[in-house]
């Protein structure tokens, strides 16, 4: 089976929703306890994730969608030229 490389932009959107998440003191159980999001599939990196998703942990979390998101589509582009 053929190792599927991980994208730039999960990559970064996963690092970033990890790094709310820590920065409230919250477990991977307590998050997945109140909103039903396996968060380290997503934190992987290697999932991709419905817009929806990210909103509903940017509520969870009590910060805003740009926090998460801004400045992320320029490794879409990245990605395009590969």
């Amino acid at each position: 089976m053929p190792v599927q490389q991980q994208s730039p932009f999960l990559r970064e959107l996963a690092r970033r929703l990890k790094a709310v998440r820590e920065e409230r003191h919250l477990t991977l159980q307590e998050v997945y306890d109140a909103t039903g999001v396996h968060v380290s599939r997503l934190e992987s990196g290697r999932r991709n994730v419905a817009l929806l998703t990210v909103a509903m942990l940017c509520r969870y979390y009590q910060v805003g969608l740009g926090v998460v998101v801004t400045d992320l589509e320029h490794l879409l582009v990245e990605e395009d030229t590969h």
